[in-house]
């Protein structure tokens, strides 16, 4: 590895290490480490600030999928200039940006400096100055942030010609709620339903991930019956949002068949979860320390006659797609994300393995209950809105299989470790495959192990921009389709 890259530690997916052993790099040394990296094959998993006295510290975490590893290092700006690597690095456009807007810092040389989530006292939501494509005939049709269906606010503004669109601007922010800046000082009695409500359908993904991150930095042992559990929970959140996705897509082509199936049996896996803790959403079931409900064997003989009859449900309602001319011709070709952009812009989750990226925390760093159960990574390579359905129809089957394995061969003994506090001046970083994609969570402890910043980067903070990017030279009748294949979270991106 590059000798200015070997300057940043080494750490472990969920492993805490001492704040004192993050190097602090020059500023020079810290840019041009992440640019090696970057090009070496590494991405940024987080890249966030916080104050260190009169100074911003900058600390950057990036992630080796090839080795298993993580990389971290720190550099501290004196002043309320923030050096930017975007040009060089894409994907660090939206850190970048974040980064300044958290801490009034002026970015330099950066390409796209405008505001991500508005925070109070600065400029109005959606108050920006958007991109435009001058010429005759170019058109502009801004869509939301309200919207005809009961979803989330989020504004799109499109330059087109006619029906092709030249350029997608999205701006979001709307739901920004301060959950990161809520959680400094804890943990306390509320920071696990922060972590729950992070981004609601990912309820179990984000609450694993802040477990897992409280864990480490308690040095508390997680039970390889909690472990599993956590595990049998995360893919049961997995199945209900894809199959519940296959629907949507089914319904943005007026495929009624898959469409009508897929919403009920949606419901079937939310029951599933719903059997586990008595939520659909899974909130109580993941707990720092273990799980907070058990199961026998009679649920788990319930369990599984239910997913026995849900596979076979969802198996005739999915594939009728593919044997459907007018939906193949519907998803084959339409939006685009080639593989090379992708890796620039450090795309997660069922989109960039719809491009043929191998990225999957549960096999590069894995966890839990992935040390010892494999899950292939499905992935496959027409990079189109039918390789982003292909993709999940793959996990759905993948994790049922999973499901179906572990249920039975649960370990026995406790779902609960005694609780620890936290130690102080730590670092710790925790990855998990949410259902749309990387969750990673990094928790910094002060002087009394309390939160001293706690960095939250949601799967559709690295993937908005990459649903921009497959509008270009796309129908603008193609967005609705476009934007259901990526499913991403306003609240997540908004925290």
């Amino acid at each position: 590895m590059n000798q200015t890259v070997a300057k940043f530690i080494e750490l472990g997916n969920a492993r805490a290490v001492d704040r004192a052993a993050v190097p602090v790099l020059s500023g020079d040394d810290f840019r041009a480490g992440i640019i090696a990296a970057v090009g070496d094959g590494l991405r940024i998993a987080s890249f966030f600030g916080l104050k260190n006295g009169d100074a911003t510290q900058l600390i950057a975490v990036l992630a080796d999928d090839h080795n298993a590893r993580l990389h971290a290092a720190a550099t501290n700006l004196p002043g309320k200039e923030l050096p930017c690597i975007t040009a060089q690095v894409p994907q660090a456009h939206l850190f970048e940006r974040e980064i300044a807007e958290q801490f009034g810092l002026k970015l330099l040389d950066h390409p796209w400096p405008k505001p991500v989530r508005f925070p109070a006292g600065g400029p109005v939501i959606g108050d920006m100055d958007f991109y435009r494509v001058q010429g005759d005939e170019v058109h502009e049709v801004a869509v939301g942030p309200i919207h005809a269906g009961i979803i989330e606010p989020g504004h799109f503004r499109f330059q087109c010609h006619g029906e092709q669109v030249f350029h997608l601007e999205i701006s979001l922010g709307y739901q920004h709620r301060g959950v990161e800046r809520a959680l400094i000082g804890g943990p306390n009695s509320r920071a696990i339903h922060y972590a729950q409500t992070l981004a609601g359908d990912s309820t179990i993904g984000h609450t694993t991930c802040y477990c897992h991150a409280v864990g480490a930095l308690a040095r508390t042992p997680q039970s390889p019956r909690a472990a599993a559990l956590r595990g049998i929970a995360l893919e049961l959140e997995r199945l209900a949002n894809h199959v519940g996705d296959m629907g949507a897509l089914a319904g943005d082509v007026g495929y009624l068949p898959t469409s009508s199936y897929c919403g009920r049996i949606r419901g079937d896996f939310l029951n599933m979860t719903a059997l586990l803790c008595g939520n659909r959403f899974g909130r109580g079931l993941v707990t720092p320390g273990g799980v907070g409900y058990d199961v026998d064997d009679k649920r788990i003989e319930t369990l599984l006659t239910r997913l026995a009859a849900a596979k076979k449900d969802c198996t005739v309602a999915i594939e009728l797609l593919w044997d459907a001319p007018s939906v193949m011709a519907r998803f084959e070709d339409i939006g685009k994300l080639s593989t090379a952009i992708a890796e620039q812009l450090g795309i997660v989750g069922p989109p960039a393995r719809a491009c043929g990226l191998m990225r999957d925390v549960r096999q590069d760093h894995p966890t839990g209950i992935y040390r010892f159960a494999h899950i292939p990574v499905s992935s496959v390579t027409n990079c189109d809105v039918f390789a982003r359905a292909f993709v999940r129809w793959l996990e759905v089957q993948r994790s049922i299989a999973f499901i179906t394995e572990q249920l039975p061969a649960l370990p026995a003994g406790p779902i609960q470790s005694d609780p620890r506090p936290l130690l102080p001046n730590q670092l710790a970083v925790s990855l998990v495959e949410g259902w749309r994609g990387e969750i990673c969570h990094t928790a910094v402890t002060d002087d009394a192990g309390k939160f001293a910043r706690y960095k939250v980067v949601d799967p559709s903070f690295h993937n908005w921009t990459g649903l921009a990017m497959v509008l270009r030279d796309q129908q603008i009748s193609d967005f609705p389709l476009c934007n259901k294949s990526f499913n991403l979270s306003y609240c997540g991106h908004d925290l």
